[in-house]
């Protein structure tokens, strides 16, 4: 076996989580999903959607296009354009096709991302993806094809009411190298709902220019699309950043289509490797999508529906766990400023979250251990808060979470309430 396929053989934390929700969406027990990150069934996007495809059904040279051509690996060319108009009509970005490719998800984007800029070079150097605020998502930590692809920091902690508290970018501990490829981070964040504020941007943009390397910015959950950012947010692209988007928290996460935006070698590259990898991506989803970006009705669609409707989720969900809490342990809910996802945090949890999360997955709620999002933290880092963490999503039908945020606190109560004898 080579190190390739013992690689891809290990349990991964995505994997866990991927297997864990296609198990409970096949199984027989009745099951709260509030584990992974599928955005929920919005009639008012479905119905706009279906709209579109029935045009397209209809229409014999479109559907041609749709299910009989090759794209060329760089993506479906008439998205491209359409979305590079409607980028520099709305921020002025100076883009030209050659600033945009499309990927077969962003889960693909990130693959190719973070082995372009981590990994050994030609003269045998190793370089590494730094992640300036952990947690970060868990789909990065096995997409490095090196050992240590990812080097992060633990961030700062503010407490911003009697149950709240943010996460901050720790700058006095952040240290460049030569050994760093690339900075990454998502926007809002993917798990804690964090956004980071254009004064942190700002800050990591400054050093990637000072250090001549690619500052990836990761706005699956953020402007312009699908805009779920709760609090104010400013997005920035020039050739220092690779901004990368996705349809997929729109309402269109079978479709798999990941928009990568950054300097023209760049996207020459991801071309190549989806050339390699796929010979083209799918169409599926820039056609179904081309006349919302092409008319600007994507960002009114995003702006005015989708982000009021997970919004009051949102509000809903923190209302609920306040009610069941109270102050029977010690709770905190990270601010929520954007995304789908809820963190919660149990100081001093007398077991470890992954205990936790077996624990709620009995009862039938199913969420993800917050252990998995510190790629890139040194093992011999025994930082606690790592394992008292879980993350939620109110994504789903609202009595469901409710419920199971509920049987949450019942069990955390439970585990606080065991340990006291």
């Amino acid at each position: 076996m080579t190190a390739f396929a013992k690689k891809f053989s290990e349990q991964a934390g995505i994997n866990s989580l991927m297997d864990d929700l296609g198990k409970a969406m096949a199984g027989d027990q009745p099951m709260i999903m509030m584990g992974g990150g599928n955005p929920g069934h919005f009639s008012p996007v479905q119905e706009r959607l279906r709209e579109e495809f029935q045009k397209i059904g209809q229409d014999p040279e479109a559907f041609a296009r749709l299910v009989g051509n090759y794209d060329a690996p760089q993506g479906e060319a008439r998205f491209i354009s359409a979305l590079k108009d409607l980028l520099n009509e709305t921020y002025g970005w100076g883009l030209s096709e050659e600033n945009i490719a499309l990927t077969n998800g962003s889960q693909a984007a990130f693959f190719m991302l973070f082995n372009l800029f981590a990994g050994t070079t030609p003269e045998g150097e190793e370089r590494q993806i730094l992640l300036p605020l952990a947690p970060e998502y868990l789909g990065y930590a096995d997409a490095g094809l090196g050992a240590n692809t990812f080097r992060s920091v633990r961030p700062k902690i503010d407490y911003v009411g009697e149950h709240t508290f943010k996460y901050r970018v720790d700058f006095d501990q952040l240290a460049l190298d030569e050994q760093v490829g690339a900075l990454c981070v998502s926007r809002p964040t993917n798990p804690t709902g964090n956004v980071l504020t254009d004064e942190e941007i700002d800050k990591l943009h400054k050093l990637a220019k000072d250090w001549d390397i690619p500052l990836i910015i990761d706005g699956a959950y953020g402007s312009p699309f699908p805009e779920l950012i709760y609090t104010q947010a400013n997005p920035i692209w020039d050739e220092q950043i690779i901004l990368c988007l996705s349809l997929s928290k729109l309402g269109l996460p079978a479709a798999r289509t990941g928009i990568v935006i950054a300097p023209s070698e760049v996207i020459r590259a991801l071309s190549g490797a989806n050339a390699i990898l796929n010979l083209a991506t799918g169409s599926f989803g820039p056609q179904l999508t081309e006349n919302l970006v092409r008319s600007g009705e994507i960002l009114t669609l995003s702006r005015e529906q989708v982000r009021p409707w997970y919004q009051a989720k949102m509000h809903k969900a923190v209302a609920v766990l306040h009610e069941a809490f109270e102050d029977a342990c010690p709770w905190y809910i990270h601010q929520p400023e954007g995304a789908m996802f809820l963190w919660l945090w149990f100081p001093g949890l007398p077991i470890t979250s992954h205990e936790l999360y077996q624990r709620l997955k009995a009862r039938g709620v199913l969420v993800v251990s917050g252990h998995y999002f510190f790629p890139g933290m040194p093992n011999e880092d025994d930082w606690p808060h790592r394992h008292e963490c879980l993350r939620v999503t109110y994504s789903q039908d609202d009595e469901q979470v409710a419920k199971g945020l509920r049987i949450i606190a019942d069990e955390v109560r439970q585990a606080f309430a065991d340990a006291a004898g």
